[in-house]
């Protein structure tokens, strides 16, 4: 018998930064992801994010690959976004990469907090200022590539 899991702390962002995702209308949104996630049999622990990108807490089932979910979101999303312009009338387009962090179980508290408290968070932190601290300023994080 085979055992796994997986949590993931997933950022992504508009393209350019775009704040094209308005408060009024998140939690459709955030409706529609938590739907996809079920659909692919993955298990959506918590999402929130700002005008111009969302974090989610995922725990992605073992038969997908991080890149193909976030892929795949990304793609799903966008086409629901489309097909709402009327609640989002400023989203063109998500950017092209995405962070991805795994955590472990004893864990998952502190980060749905995180999570939840984005609103908050942002009223003094940046998005790229935000980045660097949860990657700990890594070398390899290029801002045009989130």
């Amino acid at each position: 018998m085979s055992y796994t899991k997986l949590f993931y702390h997933i950022v992504f962002r508009t393209l350019q930064s775009v704040p094209a995702i308005n408060e009024e209308n998140e939690k459709e949104l955030y409706q529609y992801i938590w739907a996809f996630c079920q659909q692919q049999k993955c298990t959506l622990h918590r999402i929130n994010g700002m005008p111009d990108h969302l974090h989610l807490l995922v725990e992605i089932h073992p038969s997908m690959a991080v890149a193909d979910f976030v892929k795949q979101l990304k793609n799903a999303s966008h086409k629901w976004l489309e097909h709402h312009s009327e609640l989002f009338p400023d989203f063109y387009a998500w950017s092209k990469g995405y962070c991805a962090l795994s955590y472990s179980e004893h864990e998952i508290g502190k980060i749905i907090n995180y999570i939840k408290g984005q609103k908050e968070h942002h009223k003094t932190w940046s998005f790229v200022d935000e980045m660097k601290e949860l990657l700990g300023n890594v070398n390899e994080y290029l801002e045009q590539d989130l």
